[in-house]
């Protein structure tokens, strides 16, 4: 190649690059211009359903254009995640996880995605996990539960599966108390709810919003909260911190991320978006009630969030060797 050809091949070859950044741009700023999807990884009506739809209707709102929920279960949420991370970086299709995005990569053999080819946008909520018991069970504080799972047999605990946040509170009460706990796996929070109702198994912890309504309908004894400050729904339910469990912490969050190459001006829109959505008198009067805490805050927030819990729950997968199902 000629010193003249090899001048006009780098001079293509910026002129493209240029172009590229120049269209890119482009698209920034008239996004959005079509309906944008949400994916939640799990079946309709589970706390993270109910927390995408109410964010996708705010967010509509502060875009203007229409924001569509898809539901994709599968896999621990493995199957909408994998969807989401391979999708067009085009801010068109965005991932709302629980937190199963985090601990999948540390309990699963093998994934069909790199964990950072899901970036982070903004964290939507916490339902906050709640111990239960059957309201005619002799159990009636947290230090009754442990009492009882060091006799005999121990007890029954439901969880939503390996990883699922039932799992971990039940695994962060052995730890905590060497509590003797048998895990009994559902294939939903619901399922595993149901179980201690109808006296399948002595106990379980799932999301505010799943069990309020069975709370107050008197088929539920609750125990404590695993958050860190008490449910505005529900606040005579006290903390497991308050009870002397400070170690039995963790929530039934929710957030959005979007495929990486995703243009840093669109997630920057989206972050926006979800925060004026989270701060509207019409979404939070639909998650307040339901014990579900709107949360917002900036993608740096959201990174040092993610960081927090992987922290926290990464050594408690190595202690108890959690693995797939």
């Amino acid at each position: 190649m000629t010193k003249t050809n090899r001048f006009l091949r780098a001079s293509q070859l910026c002129l493209a690059a240029l172009c590229a950044v120049v269209a890119g741009a482009a698209c920034a700023d008239v996004w959005p211009s079509r309906a944008i999807k949400f994916v939640v990884p799990f079946g309709p009506g589970g706390a993270n359903d109910v927390v995408a739809r109410a964010v996708a209707e705010g967010v509509s709102k502060q875009l203007g254009q229409p924001v569509i929920v898809e539901n994709k279960p599968g896999a621990g949420s493995v199957v909408g995640a994998d969807l989401v991370a391979k999708a067009a970086p085009d801010g068109y299709t965005f991932l709302t996880p629980a937190g199963g995005v985090i601990t999948n990569s540390l309990i699963k053999s093998k994934m069909p995605y790199q964990p950072d080819d899901l970036v982070p946008v903004a964290l939507l909520a916490v339902s906050p996990s709640v111990i239960v018991v059957a309201a005619d069970s002799p159990v009636k504080d947290l230090k009754g539960l442990v009492a009882l799972s060091k006799q005999g047999a121990g007890i029954n605990f439901s969880t939503a599966g390996t990883g699922s946040t039932p799992h971990f509170v039940a695994e962060m009460l052995r730890l905590k108390t060497r509590a003797n706990i048998q895990i009994v796996p559902y294939k939903s929070g619901s399922e595993g709810m149901v179980a201690v109702i109808t006296k399948q198994v002595d106990a379980t912890s799932e999301a505010s919003v799943v069990v309020l309504n069975q709370i107050k309908g008197g088929k539920l004894r609750p125990l404590a909260s695993t958050w860190s400050r008490r449910i505005a729904a529900m606040p005579d339910i006290p903390t497991a911190k308050e009870l002397g469990y400070p170690e039995v912490f963790i929530g039934h969050w929710s957030g959005i991320f979007a495929p990486k190459g995703t243009p840093d001006e669109i997630l920057e829109k989206m972050n926006h978006a979800v925060a004026a959505a989270l701060q509207s008198p019409e979404v939070r009067a639909r998650f307040i009630p339901q014990g579900i805490d709107p949360m917002g805050g900036s993608r740096a927030d959201f990174v040092k969030f993610l960081d927090s819990e992987k922290g926290r729950l990464e050594p408690i997968v190595r202690a108890v060797h959690m693995q797939e199902d």
